[in-house]
């Protein structure tokens, strides 16, 4: 699932020597606030729509703006997650897409790097989510996945993070097919694992906004 195959084609790039007016009147057409700005093949930020609006002069040129996010880039070959990443470190729907040579290819939207991450990871599957922290060499998905499947559980997908709190250790972040964890969680703390959070699933996911919460629940950005 690398980024380049959710490039959204439909978000054209504009120029620095586009003017607002023509900025302003993309973005109406394509409903989205943000657009990417390239000069000579090169990334080099976001314009705003709100910006453009306050400043309310059509002529002026978007060299003439201060641009947004212009380290919001991910290269063509990293992981869709990567894009999420970065969308969330930048606080930006769109994540523009480099090849190794640094050169524009396109954007990535938030909302379609979710709905591909989300049927990769079984987000809609039954289940829970449970959190754990360990140190990188006591990771053993076979041996943590054959704990679960002794309280009768199965690992549907898993994710690996670095602990914010201590870089010497990582966050595993587990999608299990059982809606309730007690005995799972209380078999891990018994072989030594240290649980940091679970997420127990009472109902189906009925909506797009229940879907990506649970998402971000399962990637916990």
């Amino acid at each position: 699932m690398q980024a380049y195959e959710f490039i959204n084609n439909l978000i054209p790039p504009l120029k620095l020597s586009d003017k607002t007016g023509k900025a302003l009147s993309w973005m109406e057409e394509i409903r989205i606030n943000n657009l990417p700005v390239v000069d000579n093949g090169v990334f080099v930020g976001l314009v705003n729509g709100d910006l453009i609006f306050d400043l309310n002069n059509p002529e002026t040129l978007i060299s003439e703006l201060t641009l947004e996010n212009s380290g919001c880039w991910v290269f063509a070959d990293q992981h869709i997650y990567d894009v999420l990443r970065v969308s969330s470190e930048h606080h930006s729907n769109l994540v523009a897409i480099l090849d190794r040579n640094s050169t524009y290819l396109g954007v990535v939207t938030m909302e379609d790097s979710i709905s591909a991450f989300a049927e990769s990871l079984s987000i809609q599957s039954h289940g829970s989510v449970m959190i754990l922290s360990m140190n990188m060499n006591e990771y053993s998905l076979a041996e943590i996945s054959r704990i679960i499947e002794s309280e009768n559980g199965k690992v549907l997908s898993s994710f690996i993070s670095t602990d914010p709190l201590d870089n010497n250790k990582i966050k595993l972040t587990l999608k299990i097919d059982k809606p309730e964890l007690r005995h799972i969680k209380a078999t891990l703390e018994r072989f030594g694992y240290r649980i940091l959070d679970q997420y127990q699933e009472v109902e189906e996911a009925s909506s797009e906004e229940d879907r990506i919460g649970n998402l971000l629940r399962f990637l916990d950005i």
